[in-house]
């Protein structure tokens, strides 16, 4: 079987010659650990370090060569260095200060949306989604290109949280939720007609195998909006999109969430959101959704990062207590977010090895 069949097998609760053997990438500073621990100097990116292991993705998975959310986008910028940290302005128009040598989360300073005009403006300039530029020139060659090669494409389906917070901070947002809800819910509603257009426009004939979407909206104890907005703003906008995706053939949606999702999980449900991702175990229980939910929920992660970075014990702990998930179906597991450096390739290698005695 091709990586695509199995991928598609697992996710329609169908039987593989084996589970997909996928992963969730790698830190930078990973790759700098590993260097000096033996992995060669030019494995140096997500998609050369799953060839190099042998892996079947995740981040080899090709995308339709659309452009769904901002473009052309900003220019990065370094406004001042200060030494070890500077302030910059990144590609979504945000100013923060940074450390060079550290994946810590930026000091944010200013965001490019903070009032209604800062959003027209954004709107007119960074989402129009009638450009022509956004949609690649021959989508077919693309499709069978990735089929041709095994491998599954997916569609980008977007955010209608994620982004938002990203261009006006979880602050700014949560105020607006309160304050200016009508604004909330226009940019909600703008993402959502982008996502539409673009489907509308280049799925037709096309065999597209999944789509995959982006929120991070939740921490390590729940959601970063109420459920009740949750339900009111977004589940009824999921809805029409999965709706015209399942028009052209793409029945399977995977939801990129760190943290507490649970009590996101039915409102995705219903919304047709059917595959949660990446099941950060420290906060989110796959086992207990598996168990509330059964076979209308998919799921693909779920495997503790932290207890790579233990040993030998606990990782085949960690793999034990997710082998009836896999023996179930419906699950892919990989790491429940990129590989820190604290694990060791000594480590990652013993756990990719334990990992495929279950698949």
């Amino acid at each position: 079987m091709t990586t695509r069949e199995r991928f598609n097998r697992v996710l329609h609760w169908q039987q593989p010659d084996h589970v997909p053997n996928m992963d969730f990438g790698y830190w930078e500073q990973t790759f700098t650990e590993w260097h000096k621990q033996g992995l060669p100097e030019h494995i140096d990116s997500n998609v050369k370090a799953e060839h190099y292991f042998g892996l079947e993705g995740t981040d080899s998975i090709p995308s339709l060569p659309i452009d769904n959310g901002m473009r052309p986008g900003f220019k990065h910028k370094i406004l001042e260095d200060k030494g070890d940290h500077q302030i910059i302005q990144d590609g979504s128009g945000v100013i923060c200060e940074v450390f060079k040598k550290d994946a810590s989360i930026p000091r944010y300073i200013k965001f490019p949306i903070e009032t209604r005009q800062d959003w027209e403006r954004f709107r007119d300039e960074q989402l129009d989604y009638k450009d022509p530029n956004r949609i690649g020139k021959n989508l077919k060659a693309a499709v069978d290109e990735a089929h041709r090669n095994g491998m599954p494409i997916r569609f980008n389906g977007g955010s209608l949280y994620g982004w938002i917070r990203n261009w006006m901070g979880v602050e700014n947002l949560s105020y607006a939720l309160m304050n200016e809800k009508d604004l909330v819910e226009e940019m909600m509603e703008h993402l959502t007609q982008m996502t539409l257009y673009l489907a509308e426009k280049t799925l037709p004939g096309l065999e597209v195998d999944v789509a995959w979407w982006w929120e991070d909206m939740c921490y390590n104890h729940g959601p970063l909006l109420s459920p009740k907005l949750f339900e009111e703003l977004m589940v009824p906008r999921y809805k029409r999109i999965t709706d015209a995706l399942k028009k052209y053939g793409i029945d399977v949606n995977i939801l990129d969430c760190d943290g507490n999702i649970h009590e996101l999980v039915p409102g995705w449900l219903r919304g047709g959101i059917n595959c949660m991702f990446p099941l950060e175990a420290a906060h989110t229980d796959s086992i207990k959704i598996r168990e509330e939910y059964g076979k209308d929920v998919l799921l693909i992660g779920a495997v503790n990062k932290v207890e790579l970075s233990k040993g030998k014990e606990s990782i085949d702990r960690e793999v034990e207590r997710l082998a009836p998930l896999v023996d179930e179906g419906g699950f892919i597991p990989t790491v429940d977010h990129r590989v820190p450096p604290d694990v060791s390739l000594k480590n990652y290698r013993y756990y990719l090895e334990k990992k495929q005695e279950i698949l």
